[in-house]
């Protein structure tokens, strides 16, 4: 099962066209927040199931703030982050995590991709794709994140970068 990532497009969607055009079969589609009116557009083109909780710029949409989903044997919540504080540390939203018994908690908000795999935190992994639209982390490159569930059911995550020439490169 082969899972997209992404977060904080703020409907500015070229760049998540190049990325479906790169990864491209995949199964879900997951958009931690901050689409700005694009839900229609990013359903269409991922042309998969997707899962969007609504982000702190997400004014007029009926789309949830939270959502626990499962993929595979895993179940994860998906969250902007920005009511948890995501801005100075993870804990609340691994709490928060904690409370609804998810194996990982997906988040956006601080346009800085980061993976921490579950051993000191709780019991709970960590994901931010960053943003495809105003990346923050250094190098300024906009990302998002592949996850992927092997035929025997193990998780694994990978961020990619999309650089100034469109080309993909992985972290």
């Amino acid at each position: 099962m082969k899972i997209l990532i992404v977060s904080d497009t703020h409907g500015r969607d070229d760049n998540l066209v190049k990325v479906l055009k790169k990864v491209k079969p995949i199964d879900f589609l997951i958009h931690c927040g901050d689409v700005e009116g694009s839900e229609k557009k990013i359903r269409e083109l991922a042309g998969c199931p997707c899962a969007m909780v609504k982000g702190n710029n997400d004014f007029f949409t009926d789309i949830p703030r939270e959502e626990v989903i499962t993929l595979g044997r895993y179940k994860v919540l998906i969250v902007h982050g920005h009511t948890y504080g995501v801005a100075w540390d993870e804990e609340g939203v691994i709490e928060a995590a904690r409370e609804r018994g998810c194996d990982i908690v997906m988040y956006g908000h601080t346009h800085r991709p980061s993976i921490n795999i579950a051993t000191e935190k709780g019991g709970v992994t960590t994901i931010n794709p960053g943003s495809l639209a105003f990346p923050r982390q250094e190098g300024r490159k906009p990302s998002y994140i592949v996850m992927e569930i092997d035929r025997f059911g193990k998780v694994h995550f990978r961020i990619n970068y999309l650089s100034r020439s469109g080309r993909i490169q992985l972290w």
